[in-house]
């Protein structure tokens, strides 16, 4: 799998606290083995996201992404429930 990092997510990566980055790090291993995996509680978004998938990296913060042509998948925003608005 082939993850492509947004420039805003990589500003508010960037930004987060050290244990948040440490657990993000370790769903991201997790994520690249099976996207679907329990663990991250992998969800469909609806609305205006609706093309859009999210999953938790906590239980405050989450990776907001998008599947794209073959293994490619494509990282928009990572933040707290804020990044739904």
């Amino acid at each position: 799998m082939e993850i492509i990092y947004s420039g805003q997510f990589a500003r508010k990566y960037k930004k987060l606290p050290i244990e948040v980055k440490i657990s993000a790090e370790k769903k991201e291993d997790i994520f690249r083995v099976d996207a679907f995996d329990a663990r991250l509680k992998t969800h469909k978004l609806h609305g205006r996201l609706d093309e859009f998938w999210a999953f938790s990296i906590n239980n405050d913060y989450r990776i907001i992404f998008e599947f794209g042509e073959g293994d490619l998948v494509y990282f928009h925003m990572i933040g707290t429930h804020d990044i739904y608005e």
